[in-house]
């Protein structure tokens, strides 16, 4: 299982990278490996307020379906369209393909995330 050390996480398999007051948000590869062959993702709309841990999206696999948390809270600022036509990207590479560019609200938010080493303890 492939855990970068350089990404904050969420205890529901969400994966964060910090740049310049912009989140990253995907899913990790524990959580793509868990759900299987992913066929479907709802996304938000850009601009959508977010709240920190409360759901943003939904993926299908054709194992299951999945609601995805807000890593942290704020503004929507682009759209992983490329996911709309082909969620299989998220099992290809999973740190690779974004799902949402969030403009963070309040950094200090980012605390209440985990670290590779804890979230390594949460998927054991």
């Amino acid at each position: 299982m492939n855990i970068p050390k350089d990404l904050y996480y969420t205890e529901s398999h969400e994966w964060v990278r910090v740049e310049d007051g912009v989140a990253y948000v995907g899913i990790t590869d524990y959580a793509q490996d868990s759900l299987g062959e992913i066929v479907f993702i709802e996304l938000p709309e850009e601009n959508d307020q977010l709240t920190q841990f409360s759901e943003f999206a939904a993926i299908e696999s054709v194992k299951a379906a999945s609601d995805l948390n807000a890593p942290l809270s704020g503004v929507v600022l682009a759209i992983n369209e490329e996911l709309e036509d082909n969620p299989e990207l998220l099992n290809e590479d999973p740190y690779e393909n974004w799902i949402i560019k969030i403009e963070i609200e309040d950094d200090t938010e980012i605390n209440k995330l985990l670290n590779a080493e804890e979230y390594a303890n949460v998927c054991e």
